[in-house]
């Protein structure tokens, strides 16, 4: 979807203070937040708040189950028309992370009251065409004054309550892939604008495929999450966590997007990286070189969907876009930058 030419001076990222997944609250304090919220006793809640994953699915009949997620932040780019694009990529993310369809999605929305009109259309055409390239529509929205731009949706799929993806499962000797490459933050931070090019054009990308292909391996996938705002390393935590096991990172054979090992290396690091660092604290053993290390904890905006498989599986999803980034060992639940 291209932005109209009226637009081209226009500079989304003028208008807030932080953008994407980085404006995310620390995952430490959300913990503790939703912690104290009441958990609910409904019986058809297949996955709610204890303990939470990337969605909610609710059981609609023996065959079919409701999966409901939102996600929305300020711009992370200039361009309207790539803003609104990343923003329902990401959106939809949970729900493929779920191995869910994508089926319906409503606008959520915030903009000053002099914000551009023609930049609010831009946003909302490209939001509503990648939920289309994902399988849905958009349906209806709501949008409130508000001094900085705030875009996103609340996404429905649907999915067999019995084939639900989970972060929880993995299990000693899987492989643990990915079906993005890295450093979305790094990259928007520091790098030159021929090399964010293509991390904005992956940003762009919806998890659909990846997820499909998870699905079609059926009980050959163990866990399954996506690489948003608390990077890697707090996302494969997580996993590491609920399922009891040793997660051990090869930061050798992560894949990055062009310039952001340079920039990491260089010390460039985004607002979200000590507060990833902050939740990973007690958990975590490092041996990875400093700008490595900052990629893993690095928060993605549209970050890819990362799977514990079985062995042969990986080799297959190797093949179909999915780059390996360690395994699965026994062991007290820990998370390893090697």
């Amino acid at each position: 979807m291209s932005t109209p030419n009226s637009l081209s001076a226009l500079r989304l990222t003028e208008w807030t203070s932080c953008g994407g997944c980085a404006a995310k609250w620390g995952a430490s304090l959300l913990s503790d937040l939703v912690s104290d919220l009441p958990q609910s006793t409904d019986p058809s809640l297949v996955v709610g708040l204890a303990p939470f994953d990337d969605a909610a699915v609710y059981r609609v009949s023996d065959d079919v189950a409701m999966v409901s997620t939102t996600d929305f932040f300020p711009p992370l780019v200039d361009d309207p028309g790539d803003f609104g694009a990343i923003a329902a990529a990401n959106a939809c993310s949970d729900v493929f992370a779920m191995g869910a369809s994508v089926v319906m999605a409503i606008n959520v929305a915030a903009f000053p009251e002099d914000f551009p009109r023609e930049a609010i259309a831009a946003i909302f055409a490209a939001g509503a065409a990648v939920v289309a390239e994902a399988g849905g529509t958009v349906a209806g929205g709501h949008t409130i004054r508000n001094p900085e731009p705030i875009y996103g949706l609340a996404v429905q799929g649907v999915v067999h309550p019995d084939r639900v993806l989970r972060k929880s499962g993995a299990k000693p000797g899987d492989v643990v892939v990915l079906s993005k490459p890295l450093g979305t933050g790094l990259s928007l931070a520091a790098a030159s604008r021929d090399e964010q090019s293509a991390a904005i054009s992956g940003m762009k990308t919806v998890n659909r495929q990846a997820s499909e292909l998870l699905v079609a391996a059926g009980q050959s996938v163990h866990a399954v999450t996506d690489v948003t705002g608390y990077g890697l390393a707090g996302h494969g935590w997580e996993v590491a966590q609920r399922s009891g096991v040793r997660l051990v990172i090869q930061t050798s054979e992560i894949e990055m997007y062009p310039g952001v090992l340079r920039v990491a290396a260089e010390g460039a690091r985004t607002g979200g990286d000590p507060r990833n660092r902050e939740y990973v604290e007690g958990h975590i053993e490092i041996t990875a070189d400093d700008a490595r290390a900052a990629v893993c904890f690095d928060p993605q905006t549209s970050g890819g969907l990362l799977a514990s498989v079985e062995p042969d599986l990986a080799d297959d999803l190797l093949n179909h876009g999915f780059w390996r980034v360690g395994e699965i060992e026994a062991g007290a639940p820990g998370i390893v930058l090697a």
